[in-house]
């Protein structure tokens, strides 16, 4: 499937050669009929010899409808560029031209119509004009078939033109990330909301959840896919490139707007201020700066825009250069989308071009956006793989955790880790007071391990096993010293590292634990029955303060269980040795 538009001045015959191609009057208006002029956007399509299909979008070529045309042409493939073999090249040929040039396009064929009404003299004048126009442009080498709609006259060489078109024009792209701009929208009886638009980016399927972008005033628009129509044949599911009616659930038609976009919400990040490049047309009589009433045509949209212009104070004309648009509402755009820039105030085109950022970090007095993704990732040092391809794209590896990460700002973080590792002393750093990228950081340092949240150096030898406390503590036994005097943080990390045992707030060495099992091995085996709480104080010799958090600490071992009133031999009772 591909998707094509018609171009060319007004009453060039555009829409009676999609007619006398498909079958199809793209005209849907009454007033269009009676004063046989496209005022808005058609629609029609056809099978081609080889089994391919082609959508025709026909668009007015009047120019007090220019935003109509350009409403239909941001999601084509390719075009047919029409021009009357009566009047030849006239100002919208030449308006149409820049437009599709400066939106990408590079496939189209040219269709000299009217034919039947000229000598083949002046057939050939024309077609040799035509080739002067062309140019330079993406069009100078298409093919051109002059065409008769009355007669019938060169309908099937442009019909195999076509066909070679849709072989040579890339198909689009799935990369997962659909988005759908709508061009019209209105109510179904029986059915709610339906809009119509070019699907990109990626596949729809019905019960799909979405939503409308920017939404009208309410902001964006929750919605679900509840029928595909293409063609007018209902359909489970719709692959990008193809024209397509969606009915939605959870939004009403007044609710929708040409311009608006349709996407999967969680892989686009909607902005209202992008850098872009912008190529000043070369015919224009006047600079492009700040000042002006500008509107950019987007997708299907049009959307009011400031601008300023990265670098110098204004771009001439036939020059580019690079520009800050400021749109009235968030769109979701991403690196790559093409607009056109008109003035309101001149009506006139004055460029167009490309997305280079869609959401820039840099003031705009330092900003020189280039496209390229190290270019983004280098000016915010680390971004997260999924906002990085939602600007982009394109998937992009995670470099360090979730993250694409600049080099520098890596080496950089990597410094800094391994001097706070350095200068936390004798426990380690902890890894607590670090935030999610510096732990992830973390885990690349050389030389650095991490035990129990805390991380050191992998060689350091540990301060805490000599520290004063344990000998005074094991000198103590089962009746170990006050520690008082010891920090706080210093005491959970010898616990933590196993060098003391706390139990209900008192510290004692594990050699203290451990014969205190031995005694009470040796108790239970001569009164298996069990042993009271105070024959195995007096056995340790200690008072009822050391004697029952040793016992506890002895039930959480399970070297004894108690039972009721008495301790009794657990799974992990030493032997009476």
């Amino acid at each position: 499937m591909r998707v094509v538009a018609t171009a060319g001045h007004v009453d060039h015959g555009k829409s009676s050669l999609v007619r006398a191609l498909t079958g199809t009057d793209p005209d849907r208006f009454e007033e269009e009929k009676r004063r046989g002029l496209t005022i808005d956007l058609g629609f029609a399509h056809m099978e081609l010899p080889s089994g391919a299909s082609i959508s025709f979008v026909d668009v007015p070529g009047h120019v007090r409808f220019v935003r109509n045309m350009l409403a239909g042409v941001g999601g084509i493939d390719a075009c047919v560029f029409v021009v009357a073999a009566t009047e030849g090249w006239k100002p919208q040929s030449e308006e149409h031209l820049r437009i599709l040039q400066l939106l990408g396009l590079r496939h189209g064929v040219v269709a000299l119509t009217k034919a039947d009404l000229v000598d083949e003299e002046w057939r050939e004048l024309q077609s040799l004009e035509v080739a002067d126009h062309l140019a330079g442009t993406f069009l100078a080498d298409a093919p051109m078939v002059s065409v008769s709609t009355v007669s019938g006259d060169g309908l099937p060489q442009l019909v195999a033109a076509l066909d070679d078109l849709v072989a040579r024009a890339p198909g689009a792209a799935d990369v997962g990330r659909p988005r759908l701009w709508v061009d019209r929208t209105f109510a179904a009886r029986g059915s709610g909301t339906v809009v119509t638009g070019t699907l990109t980016g990626g596949a729809l399927h019905v019960d799909q959840r979405a939503i409308v972008l920017p939404g009208g005033r309410t902001g964006g628009r929750d919605v679900r896919v509840r029928g595909i129509q293409r063609h007018g044949l209902a359909c489970t599911s719709i692959e990008p490139g193809s024209r397509a009616a969606l009915n939605l659930s959870g939004v009403d038609h007044h609710e929708v707007a040409r311009g608006d976009a349709l996407v999967t919400a969680e892989r686009w990040r909607p902005s209202g201020r992008v850098d872009a490049s912008l190529e000043v047309l070369a015919g224009l009589d006047h600079e492009v700066s700040r000042r002006g009433a500008y509107l950019a045509y987007v997708g299907s949209g049009e959307w009011p825009v400031r601008i300023r212009i990265l670098g110098p104070d204004s771009i001439a004309p036939g020059e580019r250069g690079l520009v800050r648009l400021h749109l009235a509402r968030p769109l979701p755009l991403v690196v790559g989308d093409r607009f056109v820039l008109r003035e309101s105030g001149r009506s006139e085109t004055v460029g167009g071009g490309e997305i280079l950022d869609v959401a820039p970090v840099r003031p705009a007095s330092r900003a020189r956006p280039d496209g390229s993704t190290e270019l983004l990732v280098r000016e915010r040092g680390w971004v997260a793989a999924e906002d990085l391809a939602a600007m982009t794209g394109r998937a992009v590896a995670a470099t360090v955790g979730r993250w694409v990460v600049d080099p520098a700002a890596l080496a950089g973080m990597i410094d800094e880790l391994r001097a706070r590792v350095a200068g936390a002393g004798a426990l380690g750093l902890d890894v607590a007071t670090l935030d999610e990228r510096e732990r992830a950081a973390l885990a690349l340092l050389d030389g650095v391990v991490v035990s129990g949240g805390r991380a050191q150096e992998e060689a350091a030898v540990d301060p805490l096993a000599d520290h004063p406390v344990l000998e005074r503590l094991r000198a103590g036994g089962a009746a170990p010293p006050d520690v008082g005097d010891v920090d706080r943080a210093s005491l959970r990390e010898l616990v933590r590292r196993g060098y003391l045992v706390e139990r209900d707030g008192v510290h004692f060495h594990p050699s203290a634990i451990d014969r205190a099992a031995g005694v009470a091995a040796r108790l239970l085996s001569t009164q298996p029955e069990g042993i009271t709480m105070s024959q195995l104080r007096d056995a340790l010799g200690v008072s009822r303060k050391y004697a029952l958090p040793i016992a506890a600490e002895l039930d959480a071992r399970g070297v004894t269980r108690r039972r009721g009133d008495l301790r009794v031999a657990g799974p992990r009772l030493p032997s009476d040795g």
